[in-house]
């Protein structure tokens, strides 16, 4: 492994064949002159698999030419295209998923993407149809880099951590970035009947290394519902803690959304989030999902779901 606390943690490898501008110290590039398509040439997307690894998220102004089904064929390109396990995809798409804000809602909890499953997506590309005037950014932090940045004392405890993660999480918590009304309230109900339609929790570890680069990075996320072996409140101390460290400022990097605007990041290292502060502005994005693999430990022990049955079906207060 090695030590990424270098002068530049995000600079360019030149060694890559891609025009990239990375966008802050450790993590996030502009890919330029790049446009997205199922008919790339293999050596381009090769390129952006090994840019992908580097820079944690790459960012492609300017793809407005994408449609729906030429979406999903360049993501075919990066790996196996999966649908949501319990989220219906969008109308007319093989695998995407339509992330759509209305009312002034939208999750803004860090996470990475669907960890309540064993073997998560290694990678998401998110496209952008409708963006706010103003507000709507969306922000990626380096779990890497917040690793390596972790005092020696919480890197030996959490070397050997592990994680349950679940989609069963506490649903009233979203409700603080919703309006306070009924008709919030009746889509906090629809959003946990359908994503928890099916309840999954998985044991996976804290620290898991890199299938690629082998580097080592904080595995968390609001999927989190308790640490093994820690009571819920030691769990919750030491989540807010871990999970401040990855998300500094120093390991953040924040998106400014245009329309056609394409970002993929590298789910198996990153957390993200949405920032709702765009009130009654409309806000719609597509993603595609990547297959990933079942995380490993340092140790070599492989994460394990441990309970997946159907949820009983939620009714507002």
């Amino acid at each position: 492994m090695t030590n990424l606390h270098n002068s530049y943690a995000n600079a360019r490898d030149k060694s890559i064949d891609l025009d990239v501008t990375p966008v802050t110290g450790t993590i996030g590039a502009i890919v330029n002159n790049v446009q997205l398509s199922g008919d790339l040439p293999a050596a381009t997307v090769q390129a952006i698999q090994a840019a992908l690894v580097r820079h944690k998220v790459l960012f492609f102004r300017d793809q407005q030419h994408l449609t729906d089904e030429e979406h999903e064929d360049f993501s075919a390109l990066l790996g196996d295209p999966i649908a949501h396990p319990t989220v219906p995809v969008a109308e007319g798409s093989r695998y995407l998923l339509e992330l759509d804000s209305r009312e002034g809602y939208a999750a803004s909890s860090w996470h990475t993407d669907v960890t309540f499953v064993d073997a998560y997506p290694k990678a998401s590309i998110l496209r952008a149809l409708t963006i706010p005037e103003a507000g709507g950014d969306t922000q990626w932090a380096n779990g890497e880099t917040a690793y390596e940045g972790l005092p020696e004392v919480l890197r030996q405890l959490v070397n050997n951590l592990w994680a349950t993660h679940t989609n069963l999480y506490d649903y009233a918590s979203i409700l603080q970035s919703a309006p306070d009304n009924d008709t919030a309230r009746d889509r906090i109900a629809q959003h946990r009947n359908v994503f928890a339609s099916t309840v999954y929790e998985t044991e996976h570890p804290v620290v898991r290394v890199h299938p690629v680069s082998g580097q080592r990075s904080l595995l968390l996320g609001h999927f989190v519902k308790q640490f093994v072996g820690l009571n819920a409140t030691d769990s919750a101390r030491l989540f807010q803690t871990l999970q401040d460290h990855i998300t500094k400022p120093e390991n953040v990097v924040r998106w400014r959304w245009r329309e056609g605007d394409v970002a993929i990041w590298d789910n198996q290292s990153t957390q993200h989030r949405a920032t709702a502060d765009f009130g009654l502005q409309r806000r719609t994005l597509r993603r595609a999902t990547i297959a990933g693999e079942i995380p490993v430990a340092i140790d070599g022990r492989k994460s394990r779901t441990v309970r997946k049955d159907k949820a009983v079906q939620y009714e507002p207060a």
